[in-house]
């Protein structure tokens, strides 16, 4: 990870010249670190797995923090189990708030296309969120 981030923060340095402005500088930086990443993952020829065994810095509020814990140790279970374009459709809109369009650019894809993958991530992570087991491919 922090290989595949001082690679993006490099490209991004040596790129911002040829900025354009065609879109959002936000958006433009995803696309970097994206595709960064994708060189990455291929670059070692391995899937990431997103398990953590350290709990949030923070507890979550509420009235059962380890409840909370296990979720969201479930949660990332289920996305390391996605594939990298559901999981990046998944993150870029529902973790970072990106819309359709937004995630649309950084992925390279049409909007249409980030809708039916989010469609298609959600699906096979419901049923791991429930607790149905099974692996969300």
């Amino acid at each position: 990870m922090d290989d595949a981030l001082q690679d993006a923060y490099v490209k991004a340095y040596v790129g911002l010249p040829a900025f354009a402005g065609a879109s959002t500088f936000g958006t433009w930086l995803y696309r970097i670190v994206y595709n960064t990443c994708l060189d990455e993952l291929r670059r070692r020829g391995r899937r990431p797995v997103l398990v953590s065994a350290e709990p949030p810095e923070e507890p979550a509020a509420g009235p059962d923090p380890l409840a909370a814990i296990e979720h969201a140790a479930d949660l990332s279970r289920a996305l390391g189990g996605l594939g990298p374009e559901l999981r990046a459709a998944v993150l870029l809109v529902d973790a970072e708030g990106l819309t359709y369009d937004e995630a649309a650019a950084v992925l390279g894809i049409p909007a249409g296309t980030v809708a039916s993958r989010l469609n298609r991530a959600r699906a096979l992570l419901r049923p791991a969120l429930r607790g149905e087991g099974g692996d969300p491919r």
